[in-house]
């Protein structure tokens, strides 16, 4: 079974943009608005193409990535930049046209693409949707590249809530966030499991949240139930 540890990370969140204050918000789920992130480190002729949420995911790629190793990347996100397609929908709908260079961005695999594109990075990119268990696929395909042989993976999640009409549904991500850690072996580190249970929902934080203040915190143990699975995450002493 391979463990890992999270050798660093950046998140970025309306008026959550350093660590100190992600881990306020783990402790008392508070959160402001603000705009999008400045995103400074990638050219402007792609940065404008992005739209807010990928900003976002950008934005803590860049803080979380290490420069000079080269390694396997992981965007995983449940819908992706879904309030794009709601608009070029909106505009098909209305005037029978749509921007190529806008669907184009929308395409879940987007993102990381561009982020390849820019850093002029030919490794291995993956794109990750699972439903509900997109942070734990995100994480399973990062460890099994590990034990493959990478020395680490970079690994970006990204959720927003949904737009209208689909905002009725309410499993969805409670704010918009993005998160990036990167990821190596580790023989005392954490590890992640899977069981077969009944329904049995996390209270308290929202499922992601409650996964986040678990890898940056000290807590021996975090589970986050799925239909019929429940996922534990570890932390060995």
């Amino acid at each position: 079974m391979v463990q890992f540890k999270i050798s660093k990370w950046a998140a970025w969140a309306p008026g959550l943009h350093e660590q100190s204050s992600w881990m306020a918000y783990l402790a008392a789920q508070h959160i402001s608005s603000d705009h999008s992130p400045a995103l400074s480190e990638m050219p402007a002729m792609q940065r404008r193409r992005v739209g807010r949420l990928g900003k976002m995911a950008l934005q803590a790629a860049y803080w979380a990535c290490d420069k000079a190793a080269q390694c396997p990347v992981i965007f995983a996100s449940r819908y992706g930049d879904i309030a794009q397609s709601v608009e070029q929908l909106n505009q098909l709908a209305q005037s029978g046209m749509i921007s190529p260079t806008a669907f184009s961005m929308s395409v879940h695999n987007a993102i990381s693409a561009l982020f390849s594109i820019a850093r002029k990075d030919i490794n291995s990119y993956t794109a990750i949707a699972a439903g509900g268990e997109t942070l734990e696929a995100a994480f399973t395909e990062a460890l099994a590249l590990l034990a493959d042989g990478a020395s680490s993976v970079l690994l970006v999640y990204y959720d927003e809530p949904l737009p209208a009409p689909h905002h009725i549904f309410t499993d969805t991500a409670d704010f918009p966030h993005a998160f990036a850690c990167q990821l190596i072996k580790s023989e005392q580190g954490i590890h992640l499991s899977s069981r077969s249970s009944e329904q049995n929902n996390l209270a308290g934080l929202s499922d992601t949240a409650a996964v986040l203040h678990f890898l940056l915190s000290e807590q021996p143990e975090c589970q986050h139930t799925v239909g019929s699975r429940t996922w534990v995450w570890q932390r060995n002493a």
